[in-house]
């Protein structure tokens, strides 16, 4: 597209300047802005940060929940020919020294004061970073730190400025050109320091509007915005399609509210990561099991039909007439009611990515009337690379290739892509660059798939990661981790998991259970338990994470390319994987070279033949201060399958 960001804001502000923009809601009320508001409110912010000495070209960091604030702040960057950094909200404050120092930044926004601390922490490492603005005061009136700064001081300034200056912010918006950089978002890399993404208004409008049309988006579209802004997912739904579309963006009261306010504002274009999907089908069917017998009974019934006739609605395929017609008593008294209460009444598109999703958890959703998809994509392609046709929604694909998108498969199985959504580089890194971008356009994603015969993409584990089983029965057989722990982590009482095998002679495997499903298991039995880590280590729990274990092996005896990956010893782990412990990315990926180095006496008495190992973790708690679980854990053999031979 050839435009930019702030031209969009301009363009929606002169076309329908009182439709709303964004909402926040503030103890409990829907506060409404609407495109002049926003506007008005980018205008006073550019010219306060030209005031400031913000520069062209310069990096500005934000960090911060979802406000609109925040979203202005960032047109105001982009208005001024400078590049927003957004920086997740829940990283330590030793996790920001690098992406300041490597971006040489002198401005930042903070939401609160928590942020304001985590900035002025680091300060004595990143000597440059000179202003600090900040949008909640709560706590910070008594701070008399240098540089540190109100945004409502702020904007006074550039208010101040622009009746000076009436001509300023419409010529910088006009002088800013489609190819300029419009945002850099530094990766959660698994290894090493994070590498800064550089995307122009160009690659990331260009794939907002792929994906607006894919999914015939309008200004009428109702989103909510929940997710951390820096991630670049959150980014397109919530930016880069809300510029490009002009709907609303509905902005929660905080992360413990957000269910309710899902429920509230019931949003017609929803995103969500598995786990979340996976998190609110476990609270309906907790709820269900401790309901009275007769409406379980009923639940039940509705969804054995839903589960059988569902999908195939969705999918406009032929279904009976008496099935149609219980279909829709069914409607009427389980599914339209259990949309509602999830808060996707209003859904029309809902997307789900970032790691595979369960068959069962898939069918259950696309069952009950809710347009569940996939799609794929990541921070260097701007997300969208394949999405799902809304008939052809798939839980072992991610859809097909969108508008502007060519893939194609290398001889080692990497996914090669070429598109409009490139990134332009990674920042100061020309050698990463290089091992990335050929010189004839393509893109290594690192994720090795193929295109099935429909022309739908899948994937099956990271290129680097695909390994093989050395030595005993399954010498040579393919490994492929990610597919092993994403299948165990399809159970609801798996939160998650850490498979091992390349080099070795058997898969082994580490376990999170899921401590809401289990306590609630444990508690429907009777089961007293003090804690995650006595939860974790009953016999009882053993026998069923076992039962799990062992029906995924039997899934995967029956995958000619991934039987031996069938996992021979588990245990559960003492507590749970946490990114504050360095044990998942901020978006709740697996390190697992990190783990297997930190846990590595854990992975010797697996493969070691021993039934138990004692443990002692340092961890981080949600203050800050540390302390340590210990525990002696259990380590169980589970039963492998023969290969299913298939019939010729």
């Amino acid at each position: 597209m050839e435009t930019t960001f702030p031209r969009l804001l301009l363009q929606h502000a002169a076309q329908r300047p009182a439709d709303p923009a964004m909402r926040e809601k503030e103890y409990g009320i829907w506060q409404t802005h609407t495109w002049a508001d926003m506007a008005q409110l980018v205008r006073h912010l550019a010219c306060g940060l030209h005031a400031a000495g913000l520069a062209a070209g310069e990096h500005m960091v934000v960090v911060g929940a979802n406000r609109p604030r925040l979203y202005a702040t960032m047109l105001a960057v982009q208005s001024l020919g400078a590049i927003p950094i957004p920086l997740y909200q829940d990283a330590v404050a030793a996790e920001c020294v690098f992406p300041i120092n490597n971006a040489e930044v002198r401005f930042a926004f903070a939401e609160d004061q928590e942020q304001v601390d985590k900035l002025l922490e680091v300060r004595e490492q990143c000597p440059q970073l000179a202003a600090i603005y900040y949008d909640d005061p709560r706590g910070l009136r008594k701070y008399a730190e240098p540089g540190l700064q109100s945004l409502d001081a702020l904007i006074a300034a550039g208010e101040a400025f622009a009746q000076k200056n009436p001509g300023f912010f419409q010529d910088v918006v006009a002088n800013a050109k489609p190819d300029d950089v419009a945002a850099m978002f530094y990766t959660s890399g698994t290894t090493g320091n994070p590498k800064g993404v550089v995307h122009s208004h160009r690659t990331l409008l260009d794939r907002a509007h792929a994906g607006a049309q894919f999914d015939k988006l309008t200004h009428r579209e109702e989103v909510l915005a929940y997710l951390p802004p820096a991630w670049i997912g959150q980014n397109i739904f919530s930016y880069a399609q809300w510029l490009c579309c002009g709907y609303v963006v509905n902005c929660p009261e905080s992360s413990g509210t957000v269910m309710i306010d899902l429920k509230e504002i019931g949003p017609t274009y929803y995103f969500a990561p598995p786990r979340v999907f996976e998190g609110l089908l476990t609270t309906v069917m907790i709820r269900m099991e401790d309901a009275g017998w007769l409406k379980r009974k009923m639940f039940h019934a509705f969804m054995d039909l839903a589960k059988r006739v569902g999908p195939a609605l969705m999918d406009h395929k032929p279904v009976g007439l008496l099935d149609r017609v219980m279909y829709k008593l069914g409607d009427a008294m389980v599914y339209g009611p259990l949309r509602n209460n999830l808060g996707f009444s209003r859904v029309r598109v809902g997307y789900t990515a970032g790691e595979a999703i369960g068959p069962d958890l898939f069918t259950f959703y696309r069952s009950i009337g809710i347009n569940l998809k996939q799609l794929y994509g990541s921070t260097e392609t701007a997300v969208f690379v394949c999405l799902q046709p809304d008939d052809q929604a798939k839980a072992d694909t991610v859809g097909i290739p969108i508008s502007g998108v060519e893939i194609k498969v290398a001889d080692n199985g990497e996914i090669l892509v070429r598109s409009g959504g490139l990134l332009k580089g990674y920042y100061k890194n020309p050698a990463a660059t290089a091992e990335v971008l050929t010189a004839d356009g393509w893109y290594h994603t690192s994720d090795a798939g193929f295109l099935d015969a429909q022309g739908h993409l899948k994937i099956i584990d990271r290129v680097k990661d695909v390994g093989r089983i050395a030595g005993g029965a399954n010498d040579g057989a393919m490994f492929a981790p990610k597919y092993v722990e994403n299948k165990l982590k399809f159970f609801p009482y798996i939160k998650e998991a850490v498979a091992y095998g390349d080099g070795r002679e058997r898969v082994c495997a580490m376990i999170n259970i899921d401590f809401d499903a289990v306590g609630n298991w444990a508690e429907r039995r009777n089961l007293p338990y003090a804690g995650y880590t006595d939860l974790a280590q009953k016999p009882e729990v053993y026998e069923l994470i076992k039962d799990c274990v062992e029906k995924v092996n039997a899934d995967l005896a029956a995958d000619a390319l991934l039987a031996g990956s069938q996992v021979s010893r588990f245990l559960v782990l003492h507590k749970e994987l946490d990114a504050d412990d360095g044990e998942l990315t901020r978006t709740n990926k697996v390190r697992r070279g990190f783990i297997a180095e930190k846990y590595q006496v854990l992975v010797d008495a697996l493969y070691g033949g021993k039934s138990e190992q004692y443990i002692e973790t340092q961890v981080k708690f949600e203050d800050g201060r540390t302390g340590s679980v210990s525990a002696t854990l259990k380590i169980v053999d589970t039963k492998t399958f023969a290969p299913v031979k298939v019939a010729a």
